[in-house]
């Protein structure tokens, strides 16, 4: 069905995953971004549970290399690591606080997407339920603040989680996995080394910055 290996950018938002998904335009990939995403519905159909209409998805089939929803989202790694075995997966770190200020920035105050499956991702469903009375899960919405309160919640959550997925590939397969963090210098040889990938310029690509 899949005739060439699937490579999933599990990184958090925020951490330069469209900076990653040009990288492999650049090099000739079918990169599925953001806008795909939107348009197949694809965070929705995750947040149900409704995996298999994803990978049915025409757009899905075309594509070879995957950035933004859903596919950071909680612990869906776990089911593309078992669901496609030759599959690679490409993790970016960066400082925690800093991504913290970027997620602050990025939506002026707000939280970033869809409220409902925002709040869900985040642990903040107990403050949406208390403050907004609906569950819509498509569209962007932004209902919620995101500021400095919120510091040692989100990168509480940031720092778990990508804790978790490096024990997850050094339990399971730690071949499967290239790690690298946003402020290395060398990050795009060390991904095109990974993927064997010769590469020319080694100027640095850095994607959708927010700007304050």
């Amino acid at each position: 069905m899949f005739s060439k290996p699937k490579i999933f950018c599990i990184s958090f938002q925020r951490t330069g995953t469209t900076s990653v998904g040009q990288f492999f335009v650049n090099h000739g990939y079918n990169v599925s971004t953001y806008p795909t995403s939107e348009k197949n519905k694809w965070t929705q159909k995750w947040f149900e549970g409704d995996y298999e209409s994803i990978l049915k998805s025409k757009e899905f089939k075309k594509n070879t290399v995957f950035e933004d929803d859903p596919w950071w989202c909680l612990d869906f790694y776990r089911f593309l690591f078992h669901k496609f075995p030759s599959a690679k997966f490409i993790l970016v770190t960066r400082d925690p606080d800093k991504w913290f200020d970027s997620m602050v920035s990025h939506s002026n105050g707000k939280i970033l997407g869809n409220t409902y499956i925002h709040s869900f991702v985040y642990d903040r469903l107990d403050e949406y339920k208390k403050n907004i009375n609906t569950f819509k899960t498509d569209g962007i919405d932004n209902l919620l603040d995101l500021n400095e309160e919120h510091r040692s919640h989100y990168v509480r959550i940031y720092n778990n989680r990508n804790q978790e997925i490096l024990d997850f590939f050094e339990r399971n397969d730690p071949s499967r996995l290239v790690h690298t963090t946003l402020e290395n210098p060398n990050k795009w040889q060390k991904i095109a080394n990974f993927f064997n990938i010769t590469i020319n310029n080694q100027q640095d690509i850095h994607e959708n910055k927010s700007h304050k």
